[in-house]
């Protein structure tokens, strides 16, 4: 078995497994921030889904210690697209 295939298996039942929490958090001047937490900041991938979620919601985003925030409330679209990539959607949490 190669490296690629064994790390791509790993990562496909560590996704399965996570824990996955989207809210929304008010900040100063009344604006929504969909904050992201449960994802791995150190995932090369998460760069390029955050990406890809910024320009399918037309928002601005950025990746913090230990969660991602994006600019507006997009907890549903958020949790379609998780799903999408393979994140099991009895483990995303919506508040």
């Amino acid at each position: 078995m190669s490296a690629e295939l064994l790390d791509s298996l790993i990562k496909g039942v560590f996704k399965e497994q996570q824990t996955i929490k989207i809210r929304v958090e008010k900040r100063k001047g009344n604006r929504d921030v969909t904050v992201i937490t449960g994802l791995d900041p150190k995932d090369p991938e998460l760069r390029k889904m955050l990406s890809e979620l910024k320009s399918m919601l037309a928002c601005g985003g950025t990746i913090k210690e230990d969660h991602v925030e994006l600019q507006g409330d997009h907890r549903y679209k958020v949790k379609e697209f998780l799903i999408r990539k393979g994140y099991s959607e009895g483990n995303i949490i919506v508040e």
